[in-house]
């Protein structure tokens, strides 16, 4: 356990920051099933809408340092080359 004060601070700062970080991740991971789900329905409309609010998250994650910034792009890259698929299928 810390014993100066600013090692106590700096936990401290360390708990919340890791608390916010987890939330983030978790609200990309949330929004990267739905977005998965998605595409195995094959409901287009609703894919495009969440691929939207998904590059939002990273971006904003990968701004505040959360996750690596080449991280976040290679994700949004995946997820735009899986809806471009998608919308390449025939339709039958």
């Amino acid at each position: 356990m810390a014993h100066s004060l600013s090692a106590k601070k700096r936990h401290r700062q360390s708990q919340k920051a890791r608390a916010t970080n987890r939330a983030r991740k978790a609200a990309i991971r949330t929004n990267t099933r739905q977005f998965d789900e998605a595409l195995k329905n094959k409901s287009t409309a609703e894919a495009q809408s969440l691929l939207k609010s998904a590059q939002e998250r990273l971006d904003k994650a990968a701004a505040r340092g959360t996750i690596h910034k080449n991280k976040a792009a290679r994700r949004k890259s995946r997820m735009q080359k899986a809806l471009n698929k998608l919308n390449a299928a025939p339709k039958a």
